[in-house]
């Protein structure tokens, strides 16, 4: 299989990365944030639900990239920042408008109601495979 490479600019394209991202993994040491630059980066070990092949009970996770650009500021609720060896789970990416510019919310859900938001100037994203797949012996789950 060939490495992902997506480029989100509006809402709809987010939303194709929010698929994909679904149920990544990543330590919150692996969050980063350059105000200078404007950039927040979230490196992940995703799950690849594209190669997901539930009758061989095969399933693969690859590491990933996940890079916003034009960010103005993070805030995080329910991550507590000195524990860069706590493992988080990415559940949705959503992009929240303020009013009808391309400005706006960028709502990164996770496990355990935590949550980080990136005030954004526009939706701007790139998530990029940065390694070989190994294989997991299970499939992620939700509690309804």
């Amino acid at each position: 299989m060939t490495h992902l490479k997506l480029l989100a600019l509006d809402e709809e394209d987010l939303a194709v990365i929010s698929a994909h991202m679904q149920d990544a993994v990543f330590k919150v040491g692996d969050l980063s944030f350059s105000a200078r630059s404007g950039l927040f980066s979230l490196a992940a070990n995703r799950f690849v639900w594209e190669a997901v092949d539930e009758a061989a009970k095969t399933f693969e996770r690859r590491r990933s990239l996940l890079v916003f650009k034009r960010v103005r500021t993070v805030r995080s609720t329910g991550i507590d920042r000195r524990k860069a060896d706590d493992v988080l789970s990415l559940l949705a990416v959503r992009f929240l408008p303020d009013g009808e510019g391309p400005d706006g919310k960028v709502e990164l859900a996770l496990s355990g109601k935590a949550t980080i938001e990136l005030d954004v100037e526009c939706v701007e994203a790139q998530l990029a495979d940065t390694g070989t797949a190994w294989e997991t012996g299970s499939l992620p789950s939700h509690e309804g």
